[in-house]
């Protein structure tokens, strides 16, 4: 289940910490290392600034220095976490993954999967 904490900020240097489902080493399944600063990329483009990072197989630590922004932080991060999401599965996908994407799968609420998720 996400755990979601509103940021009431629009700018400043935040510590943003997320981690895999179930704390499975989906990062490292996948050697998605990559997609991880392809994000930090993406938000360096919009003149945001990465401090630091820690990636790790399951979760990933990040300082990052938001902009002013019109877009909530919340909303950036979380649309950051999403795009991760849909490469992490394309990726096991490609491998074959298939218990792996089923229990995935199974630990969707129910809620979010009326909803197409």
């Amino acid at each position: 289940m996400p755990v979601k904490r509103t940021i009431p900020y629009s700018s400043g240097l935040l510590f943003i910490t997320f981690t895999c489902h179930q704390w499975l080493p989906l990062i490292d399944i996948v050697n998605g290392y990559d997609i991880v600063y392809h994000w930090f990329d993406h938000l360096k483009n919009k003149g945001h600034f990465i401090n630091g990072d820690i990636i790790m197989p399951n979760h990933v630590y990040a300082l990052i220095g938001f902009v002013n922004t019109n877009q909530g932080i919340n909303t950036i991060v979380g649309n950051g976490k999403r795009f991760m999401a849909y490469e992490i599965i394309h990726r096991l996908q490609q491998k074959g993954e298939r218990e792996l994407l089923q229990r995935l799968s199974n630990g969707i609420e129910t809620k979010r999967k009326q909803n197409g998720k």
